[in-house]
């Protein structure tokens, strides 16, 4: 998203733990490890509470064997998930129930703190009096498919998401992000907390709503040498990710939809390069333009701290984009979106649940 970073002042002396850190965590063995000893390193965390959500890999005994060495680690055990849940939000809030700490920390089992992490969420909460506390991570990527749709992915949603509204208490607009969410303990039970997004799959965006509609102040921001994440690990996991959240992240319309193809296929240079069949010069000003929107883009993820040099996948990262979206689009309108090997259920707004 925008490119505002708060990791240039952080506290010079620990702060005294104040913070429950929770995370949910299905089918994690290749990143829990990771995740909890990041969190272990911030000594303003008093608890880390891993909620295994049915897992059927080797996640638990992961845990297990870190318990023995990280004392306030703690692991919690999921049941079915309830009727009218989403699962991650009835991990979250089984950790919720269980937290004794006046901060609670939701971070993903992916993300990876950085040192000093938890002790700068906590000096802006104490500097902008905001209740609730969020990161945009640092995004890790690696294969080809990573580096073409997520940073546009989020250069995209950096015009969705302006952080000096969601930080501005006289805006309606209102984001977070799941990966670090970290919000005070009374605000969030004031405002039902996970049990009143239940059914939401942006539980992080539904709860900040929430909070900032009964009168409490947000603080979003960039993530950057803050906490990191890598989100998927393979396209597959990719493809169904975003095909849960797309859909909602763009506004969750069909005209919202609409408008977002319209302004990132470059139609018309594809128009200009299909009429240069009959009219030669069409393709070359067909290529300029699209020139053009390539050089385009490299400034606006570069804006949003990723290599400029990523434009050379613009065009696979169009077509993904699109393709993705659509996806989404045509998931949330049927019903069928899965992920980790549940069906989420979702529906359009405004339709039955």
């Amino acid at each position: 998203m925008a490119n505002e970073s708060p990791n240039s002042n952080f506290p010079s002396a620990p702060l005294p733990p104040s913070i429950s850190a929770i995370v949910p965590a299905r089918n994690e063995e290749a990143v829990i490890a990771n995740c909890i000893e990041s969190l272990a390193l911030q000594p303003e965390i008093a608890e880390i509470l891993v909620v295994n959500d049915q897992s059927t890999d080797n996640t638990a005994d992961i845990v297990r064997g870190l318990m023995v060495k990280i004392p306030h680690l703690r692991l919690l055990e999921t049941q079915e998930v309830p009727t009218g849940w989403v699962g991650k939000n009835n991990a979250v809030f089984l950790g919720a129930k269980e937290a004794k700490q006046p901060w609670l920390l939701f971070t993903d089992a992916d993300a990876e703190l950085q040192p000093g992490a938890a002790a700068r969420a906590l000096q802006i909460a104490q500097e902008t009096t905001a209740a609730l506390i969020a990161f945009s991570p640092e995004q890790i990527t690696q294969s080809w498919y990573e580096k073409a749709l997520i940073p546009f992915v989020y250069s995209r949603l950096a015009k969705h998401f302006s952080y000096d509204d969601v930080n501005n208490p006289s805006s309606p607009a209102a984001a977070a992000n799941g990966q670090f969410l970290m919000i005070q303990r009374d605000a969030y039970q004031s405002i039902g907390g996970h049990a009143s997004v239940a059914a939401e799959v942006l539980e992080d965006v539904a709860l900040a709503k929430r909070a900032k509609a009964a009168g409490f102040r947000l603080w979003f921001g960039s993530g950057q040498g803050i906490v990191r994440v890598r989100m998927y690990r393979s396209f597959g996991a990719m493809w169904q990710g975003w095909k849960k959240n797309l859909f909602l992240l763009v506004g969750g319309t069909s005209g919202a939809v609409f408008r977002e193809l319209e302004s990132t296929i470059p139609w018309i240079p594809i128009a200009l390069i299909l009429l240069g069949i009959k009219i030669p010069v069409a393709t070359l000003l067909g290529v300029l333009f699209l020139l053009m929107r390539q050089m385009t883009y490299g400034l606006e993820i570069a804006r949003n701290q990723y290599p400029f040099k990523f434009i050379i996948y613009y065009i696979p990262a169009v077509a993904l984009y699109a393709a993705v979206l659509w996806a989404s689009y045509r998931g949330h309108a049927t019903g069928k979106v899965e992920w980790k090997g549940r069906e989420v259920p979702v529906t359009l707004p405004g339709a039955p649940r």
